[in-house]
């Protein structure tokens, strides 16, 4: 048997389902008539890149060490960006102690994963020079028509190897839904081209193994949804209008020491304070000297929450015009969630009149805030605040907005990264019924492992619902 997972980079569940309702999709009806098709959450960045770990280790991105697309190195006193050629370290910047789905399943093949530890260069479809040359060409010059025929001609390059070798487990990643949403809207109808990339390589896959009379099974999921974009608000010229030395992509080498503004997905952002120091400090040591930044980072529009992390287990939460609440994890892992000022989330239904509630299991936790406009919200948050390479503020913008106008290689008219519910949702189509109930993307590695008849280590945030 083979498994397959295909990560539509970019698609919210109902861009899937709009293509199936178009008839751009009969592979993917197929699918979902046939087998299962659910909703989970993302991880918080919800971002190309941090956001396809989950599928690869079970972990969160910060926790994995890797906080954002672009995060503030302290330790070595320079940025780090993955979009560029410093995708080259992602792999050396994984915490080297969590094995990744490649080096579990020695005899997997994959193509344009972000991450690729535990791949020999046979293994990777996406090994050779022209490959990179030809997608930088299509990327930086925002050509997205030769985008998608250069993707449809890879993953037919994939099938084929699928078909030939017949690998225990074979990953692509197709960004074309990204790419679309990026340029035209994620509701815009180019979308439903790429969308028919998709369709097209589950149509071929399935066709192949129906010829060979082999076993395969087909995962579909994405890493992040897509929002409307309506305005831009560019934390760093905005920072740098009010005098503060900043360092922020692509000026990363100076600018001065006073702090970092690193966005990912263009909807969140980590700050780091004061780079003159490798230490990361908590938030009640930087509130006389930032305080008032945050506050008037909080009044400003395109805010829709602000995270001051307390400790790893300890974290502000500021909603804009909310007010401000704690969310907490004890020592067996149970979540808190206390109103101090106001209810940034949204909670207070589940409260029951009560000012907090505590003991929460990674479930419930799931459950309370599954409906809400920050979904998953108690779990993202300290997994993200909480990790030692993360900003000492962590900045999540409102619908219709993003933290980032400069040095894109496209206008965007549809955004992500932040913890707001239309970036978060992903959808989850198996070519077979499943009885267990996948929550969250972290599930997918440890249910993957069991696909393939191994064992899921144990301390991994994701749960196996095979």
């Amino acid at each position: 048997m083979t498994v397959v997972l295909l990560i539509a980079d970019g698609a919210r569940p109902d861009t899937l389902t709009r293509g199936i309702a178009a008839g751009r999709a009969p592979a993917l009806a197929r699918l979902a008539a046939e087998g299962s098709d659910r909703v989970i959450t993302s991880v918080f960045p919800s971002v190309t890149g941090p956001a396809y770990l989950p599928f690869l280790t079970g972990c969160h991105p910060g926790r994995m060490g890797i906080p954002g697309i672009r995060w503030w190195d302290r330790a070595r006193r320079r940025a780090r960006s993955y979009v560029g050629i410093e995708a080259m370290w992602a792999d050396r910047d994984l915490h080297p102690g969590s094995p990744t789905l490649f080096e579990s399943e020695p005899r997997a093949i994959a193509a344009l994963s972000p991450f690729n530890r535990g791949l020999a260069r046979p293994q990777r479809l996406d090994g050779s020079v022209a490959f990179w040359l030809r997608l930088a060409w299509h990327h930086f010059r925002g050509d997205l028509s030769g985008w998608l025929r250069f993707e449809q001609e890879f993953a037919t390059a994939f099938t084929h190897r699928v078909r030939v070798e017949r690998p225990p487990f074979a990953m692509l990643a197709l960004p074309g839904i990204d790419k679309c949403s990026h340029r035209f809207g994620h509701a815009a109808p180019e979308v439903l081209d790429a969308v028919a990339v998709v369709d097209a390589t589950v149509a071929a896959l399935q066709q192949d193994a129906e010829r060979a009379g082999r076993r395969i099974e087909i995962w579909i999921t994405s890493d992040h949804g897509h929002a409307t974009v309506e305005a831009h608000d560019d934390l760093a010229d905005l920072l740098r209008a009010e005098g503060y030395g900043l360092r922020a992509h692509p000026w990363t080498m100076r600018g001065g020491d006073a702090l970092a503004v690193m966005v990912s997905g263009n909807a969140m952002a980590h700050l780091y304070l004061d780079l003159t120091t490798s230490e990361r400090h908590g938030w009640a040591a930087l509130r006389p000297r930032w305080g008032a930044l945050v506050e008037r980072l909080l009044a400003r529009e395109s805010m829709d929450l602000i995270l001051l992390p307390l400790g790893p287990d300890r974290c502000e939460v500021h909603g804009r015009g909310r007010g401000m609440a704690i969310v907490s994890r004890d020592g067996a892992g149970r979540y808190g969630y206390h109103r101090v000022t106001g209810d940034p989330l949204g909670l207070s239904a589940h409260l029951d009149g009560r000012e907090g509630v505590e003991g929460l299991e990674g479930t419930v936790a799931h459950a309370i805030t599954r409906e809400t406009d920050h979904p998953d919200a108690l779990v993202q948050i300290l997994a993200l605040s909480g990790a030692a390479r993360s900003g000492e503020v962590i900045c999540s913008a409102a619908p219709g907005w993003d933290f980032r106008e400069r040095y894109e290689p496209i206008p965007h008219r549809s955004c992500h990264g932040a913890l707001h519910r239309e970036q978060m949702l992903v959808p989850l189509l198996l070519s077979h019924p499943i009885d267990g109930t996948p929550r969250r993307t972290v599930d997918l590695y440890p249910s993957l492992l069991t696909a393939l008849g191994h064992r899921p280590r144990a301390g991994i945030d994701g749960v196996s619902f095979r």
